[in-house]
């Protein structure tokens, strides 16, 4: 097992957000703004399914992480942290799954 974390991603992505867009991928996505990361999460997400749907395993893995990298960046970019959506999940888990989501239909 490893001690890599979601944490340790989030503090690399922020590192590399200010490097030079034309040697790092994340400072590329990070420039070109939320729109475009936006619609490439969007394409990390349809890949997911695919791979989740195919029964590849490790395709379903490798998809999974490439979602979340680009979730993490796309967050970093409108100043999100791990930290702000961890805790919104644990206000979330004070009532079942399905109250939960009743009250937010009624918002």
């Amino acid at each position: 097992m490893t001690d890599f974390s979601l944490n340790d991603l989030q503090d690399i992505i922020a590192t590399k957000a200010g490097d030079d867009p034309k040697t790092s991928w994340t400072a590329k996505l990070v420039s070109a703004g939320p729109p475009v990361i936006a619609k490439k999460l969007g394409e990390e997400a349809t890949e997911t399914i695919i791979a989740a749907l195919s029964g590849n395993q490790s395709a379903f893995v490798a998809e999974s992480a490439d979602l979340i990298y680009h979730w993490l960046v796309l967050a970093h970019a409108k100043g999100v942290t791990l930290q702000d959506v961890l805790l919104e999940l644990e206000k979330r888990t004070a009532q079942s799954g399905l109250a939960e989501k009743a009250s937010r239909r009624a918002q």
